[in-house]
C-alpha cells in the first residue's frame, strides 16, 4: 500500500507542477533528499512531501538553522489561508520552565503577515528585529555557544519587542 501511495502522490504533484511551468519539479526519494538538504541546502526553496517524510525532512533542515526553536513554518492553502506555527510543536517536556526558543514561533508570525494578510513591512520589521536581538549576540539555551548571552524565552521576546522599538 505504501508504493501505491508513494506513486500517487507522484503522479499527482508532477499532474499539477504542469501548471507551473515556471517552477522547476525535481523528485528524490526522501533518502537522498535528506543527503542533499545537507549538502547544499540552499538548492532547495520548496520540498512538498507528504507528512512523515517532511516531519523527518524539516527537523533535519532546522538543524541547518542551529536549533528546531528557529525555524517557521506555515501550510497555505490556494488562496493564501494558511497555518502558522514553529516546526517544533508545543514541546511538553520544556513547558513552563522558561527555555524554550519564542523565536519560531515568532517567525510564524512574520510569515503570516507576509503571506496571508500582505503586510511585508510589517513581517520584514519583525525579521529585522529577530536579526538585530541574534547579532546582539542573545541565544536561549537551544542556540547559546560561547561568547553569545544565555537568556530564557520571555527575555528573548522582550528582546525583539524592543529591537521593534
Amino acid at each position: 500500500m505504501k508504493a501505491y501511495i508513494t506513486q500517487l502522490w507522484r503522479d499527482i504533484v508532477t499532474e499539477i507542477g504542469k501548471e507551473y511551468p515556471d517552477v522547476a519539479l525535481s523528485h528524490m526519494y526522501v533518502d537522498n533528499a535528506a543527503m542533499q538538504l545537507v549538502r547544499a541546502p540552499r538548492d532547495f526553496d520548496v520540498i512538498v512531501t507528504g507528512n512523515l517524510f517532511g516531519d523527518i525532512l524539516s527537523d533535519e533542515a532546522s538543524m541547518l538553522t542551529g536549533s528546531i526553536g528557529m525555524l517557521p513554518s506555515a501550510s497555505l492553502n490556494a488562496s493564501g489561508q494558511g497555518l502558522y506555527e514553529p516546526s517544533h510543536g508545543s514541546a511538553p517536556d520544556i513547558a513552563g520552565k522558561g527555555v524554550a526558543n519564542p523565536l519560531a514561533t515568532i517567525l510564524s508570525a512574520a510569515m503570516m503577515l507576509r503571506y496571508s494578510l500582505d503586510q511585508a513591512a510589517q513581517a520584514d520589521r519583525i525579521e529585522q528585529a529577530v536579526r538585530k536581538v541574534l547579532q546582539q549576540g542573545l541565544r536561549t539555551a537551544d542556540i547559546y555557544e560561547q561568547g553569545t548571552t544565555k537568556v530564557g524565552t520571555a527575555a528573548m521576546g522582550d528582546a525583539v519587542l524592543k529591537a521593534l522599538g
